[in-house]
Parts: C-alpha cells; sequence; structure tokens
C-alpha cells in the first residue's frame, strides 16, 4: 500500500511539475512576444510622422504586418508572433532611414528646381516688364496693335506679384511653395510672352 502510495504521489508530482514547465512556456513566450510587439509599435511611432510625408507605402505595410501580428497574439499563437515579429522589426527600424533618404531625394529635386527657375525667371519678367512699358508708350503704338495693353499690364502685375510671393517662400525656407509657385510664375510668363509677341 506504502509503495502504491508513493507511485500516485510520484506520478502527481511529477504531472503538476510538467504543468508548471509547460505554463512558464506559455507564460515566457507571452512575455517574449508581448515585447516584441511593443519594440515593434514604439518603432513605428517615433518614425510615422516623416515616414507617412515621404515612405506612405513602406509605413502602410508595416502597420498592416504590425496588426496580424496583434492578431496572432490575440488568438494566443505567441510562437507565431515570436517567428515572424523580428522580420517586422527590422522592416519599422528601416523606416526612419528610408524616410530620411526620400526626403533628401526630394529636397535635392526641389533645390535644383529652384535654382533653375531663379536663373531663368528674373530675366523673363524684366523682358516682359520692359514689353509691357514699350508698349504702353505712344512710340509703342505700331507694336501694342491688336495686343489688349491694360489686359497685359494686369496680367504682368500678376507675374511679378507671385514672383515677389515664390521668392518669400525661398526665403522662409518653404521650398515647395517656392518651387510651386515660381512653376506658376513660368507658366504664367511663357503665355503672355505669346500675347505680347515676344520670345523669350
Amino acid at each position: 500500500m506504502r509503495i502504491m502510495g508513493s507511485v500516485r504521489y510520484n506520478t502527481g508530482f511529477a504531472f503538476a511539475a510538467l504543468l508548471a514547465i509547460v505554463f512558464a512556456g506559455c507564460s515566457n513566450q507571452k512575455g517574449s512576444a508581448q515585447n516584441l510587439l511593443w519594440e515593434i509599435d514604439a518603432t513605428v511611432s517615433a518614425a510615422e510622422p516623416e515616414a507617412a510625408k515621404y515612405v506612405p507605402e513602406q509605413l502602410a505595410d508595416i502597420q498592416t504586418k504590425l496588426e496580424r501580428l496583434r492578431a496572432e497574439f490575440d488568438k494566443k499563437d505567441y510562437a507565431a508572433v515570436i517567428t515572424a515579429a523580428p522580420a517586422v522589426l527590422g522592416s519599422a527600424q528601416s523606416l526612419a532611414t528610408s524616410a530620411a533618404a526620400k526626403k533628401d531625394e526630394i529636397l535635392k529635386a526641389l533645390n535644383d528646381d529652384w535654382a533653375n527657375l531663379a536663373l531663368a525667371v528674373p530675366g523673363e519678367v524684366t523682358a516682359l516688364q520692359n514689353r509691357v512699358e514699350l508698349l504702353d508708350k505712344k512710340s509703342g503704338k505700331k507694336l501694342a496693335k491688336g495686343v489688349d495693353v491694360g489686359s497685359a499690364k494686369d496680367r504682368m502685375g500678376d507675374v511679378t506679384s507671385l514672383w515677389s510671393k515664390a521668392q518669400a517662400a525661398f526665403a522662409a525656407g518653404n521650398l515647395n511653395e517656392a518651387v510651386a509657385t515660381a512653376k506658376d510664375v513660368k507658366l504664367k510668363a511663357d503665355t503672355l510672352a505669346g500675347t505680347l509677341k515676344i520670345d523669350l
């Protein structure tokens, strides 16, 4: 009887010990999975403002993968989370670098655009202004034949005003606005040049 009791006791103890190991393993997996999710979430959150501007598709892809990991975690499939999370974390860690590289690329393109426009537009504006002033004089009446000088003067005012706005935007460090406005100036100047019958 003592032997049987001892066997039952030992068997029960072994089963309890096994359960403890299993539960400990599950607990460790859950903690590891949770930590990985937190790390990915923190990394994505830190990079999100710039990533949303410059690499939105990459950001959206990582956010989708993170949601899948969260779904796996909610289903208590911690092993799946632990297996897949490192790759997602690596992608998340590359977000800031990718966004910075794209930002530099865009800024370089904008700077190049501005340099070209700043070289071309002032001369065009001056040429147009001189032409409008000439057409507005008595000595330019023959040249002004078929041209609505009053309208040309108004449009010239728009061109010079817009160019001033573009220069102010550049001075304030707003390259996007500066280049967009300068391109608008160039378009209006070219159109006005056609009306005034001069080749810029």
